[in-house]
């Protein structure tokens, strides 16, 4: 049982020692997020390009089992604004079938990541590509709500955002101003409302409100109704087109879909981990991650993660299981069912000022000059790199080039910190850095000593080539102490040494091998040709030998 413990749900952890007193904090708590899931929900499925009831499902079908399957006591998953931009751009090239073949391909991405333990690895996805392509996609979402806040007569939105700007400025003419009006209604009511009460959200609020001004004042503002035929009732069953030739296209947005879901529902389970003083199970997470996402795509919905700030409300409102998920979902799915009709009436307007306070929240604008004014020019270039492409192309081609631009950045700093050194005298002996034994004052005449500094791999091999001279000795002695690792052009770099010293009648010996270099010269047959003799324990060993080779000349 331990060792499928990475992949063991919380809830049947937590499941034991339950009892009816946190039952009843769970449920407040479920029904509470569930409450503040609904606008945000809605809202996020128009903004991303399909129906409003589809955000419902997703939060519904996905949420549950994010819950249910997951690797936090905590999380609570469903649609978030870090998808609406993924999602918009999919249905406008590839159309509904396109969005839920990746999403369902996305979902198997995950369950494979979580299988394959690569919960763990996702941390090393540098914090400047997501700080960049988080504020990226914030950029994105309040670009993308323009029209419906201005009330703009325009029929349909570019999915580019050069084409955004020159349409909305093209129909900037056609502004309603009632419409705007109940936009900044809804703006004020979210931004003031929590300094009078946090537990019920702003944005139910906002939508509350202007919904009953536009509805018994009858004013010209366009509503959901207006715009899409909602469905109250339970998703249906589909089963996505499984081509391959549509396959073989969707990979790369499947993909992104996938690195983000895990990104974002990770950084929920840290953020949360805090506040409740647990710990999740990343790869668990994963696959319950992946399993909410197949099984919304096979029920209408759109892709999904774990939402921190309804992870937040949630654990806040007393939520300690991962009932409190699954309280949430069920909650919505009543809603669904029978308060569905009313959602026609909620203006257009007031949805797009809450998405436009989600991209506020989410762009951690702050982190971005913080980061800008304090970090390496070449962290710098990453965020801003990872931002444009974002913005002006998409966030698979920004991730894509980020991870390239970041690990090529990566490889030129362990080049740059890779150092070969050579003793020159006694006092480097003396040094308690490069001196094992204080006994042995100096390198012996016929000999010359090259200390190796950081990993021998392909970005500094050609340093070490480079460097090394024999100054007309016949011993090469290479220390290779401060070594950690190295890889197949250190070896060939090591193996092009061994050829000249050869040719120039010098011995070559290594001291100091560490367990990873060591096998790689095990394994490639290096330690044959070069003579298991050669490669020294110590230093100290090495120079002993060096002498021995002296007197034998």
């Amino acid at each position: 049982m331990d060792a499928l413990k990475y992949i063991t749900p919380k809830f049947f952890t937590t499941i034991r020692n339950y009892s009816k007193g946190q039952f009843l904090k769970d449920l407040i708590a479920g029904v509470i997020v569930a409450i503040i899931a609904l606008p945000l929900s809605i809202a996020l499925a128009i903004a991303s390009g399909v129906n409003p009831e589809q955000g419902l499902y997703t939060a519904v079908v996905a949420g549950f089992f994010i819950s249910f399957l997951g690797g936090s006591r905590v999380q609570i998953g469903g649609p978030t604004a870090a998808f609406v931009v993924i999602i918009y751009g999919i249905i406008a090239q590839y159309g509904m079938a396109g969005l839920t073949l990746a999403t369902l391909m996305a979902g198997l991405m995950l369950i494979i990541m979580g299988l394959l333990r690569f919960g763990d690895l996702i941390k090393f996805i540098p914090k400047t590509i997501t700080l960049g392509f988080t504020f990226g996609i914030a950029v994105g979402i309040v670009a993308g709500q323009v029209k419906d806040f201005l009330g703009l007569e325009m029929k349909s939105v570019p999915a580019e955002f050069l084409e955004k700007l020159l349409a909305y400025g093209k129909h900037l003419p056609s502004i309603s101003w009632p419409t705007l009006a109940i936009g900044i209604l809804a703006l004020v009511i979210q931004i003031f409302w929590p300094r009078f009460s946090q537990k019920i959200p702003g944005s139910l609020v906002a939508i509350l409100v202007t919904t009953a001004i536009v509805a018994f004042g009858h004013l010209p503002v366009k509503t959901i109704g207006d715009l899409y035929t909602i469905k109250a009732g339970l998703p249906s069953f589909t089963v996505p087109d499984l081509s391959f030739s549509l396959i073989r296209q969707m990979i790369s947005p499947a993909f992104t879909i996938a690195i983000l879901a895990a990104i974002e529902s990770l950084l929920s389970c840290v953020v949360s981990d805090g506040m409740i003083g647990g710990n999740h199970r990343s790869n668990a997470e994963l696959i319950g991650q992946g399993v909410g996402n197949i099984m919304s795509a096979l029920f209408g919905g759109i892709p999904a993660t774990g939402a921190i700030a309804r992870t937040a409300a949630n654990v806040k409102n007393g939520g300690r299981t991962p009932v409190a998920g699954m309280v949430h979902a069920l909650t919505l799915l009543l809603i669904l069912l029978f308060l569905m009709p009313y959602a026609s009436l909620i203006p257009m307007t007031c949805l797009a000022s809450i998405l436009m306070i989600v991209g506020y929240n989410m762009s951690g604008w702050r982190t971005v000059v913080r980061m800008i004014q304090r970090a390496p020019k070449s962290d710098v270039a990453v965020l801003i790199v990872t931002f444009i492409l974002t913005v002006f192309f998409d966030l698979v081609v920004a991730i894509e080039f980020g991870m390239v631009l970041a690990a090529f950045l990566f490889l030129k700093r362990m080049s740059d910190v890779a150092q070969v050194r050579q003793w020159v005298d006694k006092g480097n002996l003396e040094d308690p850095i490069l001196s094992e034994d204080s006994d042995l004052k100096q390198v012996p005449k016929n000999a010359v000593v090259y200390e190796i500094f950081g990993a021998l791999f392909f970005g500094a091999a050609n340093n070490f080539l480079n460097v090394i001279n024999d100054d007309g000795k016949n011993v090469l002695i290479l220390r290779m102490r401060n070594v950690p690792a190295m890889d197949i052009s250190g070896l060939d770099a090591l193996e092009e040494t061994l050829a000249i010293c050869r040719k120039r009648g010098m011995t070559l010996l290594l001291s100091h091998v560490n367990p990873q270099p060591y096998r790689v010269l095990e394994k490639s047959g290096f330690i044959q040709t070069i003579g298991p003799d050669n490669i020294c324990e110590s230093t100290d060993q090495a120079l002993e030998k060096a002498v021995a080779l002296a007197k034998e000349g």
